[in-house]
């Protein structure tokens, strides 16, 4: 880690692990409320609390940048997987056929 400093490489380091953890939210958001709906936002609710919680108790500036992106990025799905239902109403994303009733 020390070289990141050396180098200056810290904010480049996080900006690439930004854009890597928010594109890895999209499919999650996609794949969770096709197979479990909407009842699974409090699973990225305990993530985000427990990430926030890490955050604050971890003193290396990389790590806690990159937990604080995750835990916000966590509690930005919540939100996400609701809209995510309405896009399946609309028919821009399939609908889970096993969970057809729940659409209705």
């Amino acid at each position: 880690m020390e070289w990141l400093n050396e180098y200056h490489l810290g904010g480049i380091v996080i900006g690439i692990c930004t854009f890597l953890i928010i594109g890895l939210f999209h499919p999650v958001v996609v794949k969770a409320e096709y197979y479990w709906g909407t009842r699974c936002w409090w699973i990225f609710l305990a993530l985000g609390i427990a990430g926030i919680i890490g955050t604050v108790l971890i003193s290396d500036i990389l790590i806690s940048s990159l937990l604080g992106v995750f835990s916000f990025s966590s509690l930005w799905t919540i939100k996400e997987i609701f809209e995510q239902r309405e896009r399946v109403l609309k028919g821009w994303f399939p609908m889970n056929p096993k969970r057809k009733h729940e659409y209705e």
